[in-house]
């Protein structure tokens, strides 16, 4: 097993804003090492048939000076 985590069959939609496609992702102490078809094993997979892949979105909107003004 050469990964730690294997997400296989997903629809990946990778925030750049090419179309999204059929791809397996595979996770090595945190970081994603291979986007595509992964035919090697890993010690935990999930089956994401039919599930959207996508990276964790930041949204970095803040009202934090709001209270300035109140």
């Amino acid at each position: 097993m050469s990964h730690d985590l294997l997400i296989k069959n997903g629809t990946l939609v990778d925030g750049t804003g090419s179309p999204r496609r059929g791809a397996d992702v595979a996770i090595k102490n945190s970081t994603i090492v291979e986007i595509g078809k992964v035919n090697d094993g890993a010690a935990k997979t999930i089956d994401a048939d039919g599930l959207i892949v996508a990276p964790g979105f930041v949204d970095p909107h803040t009202h934090y000076d709001a209270q300035i003004c109140w």
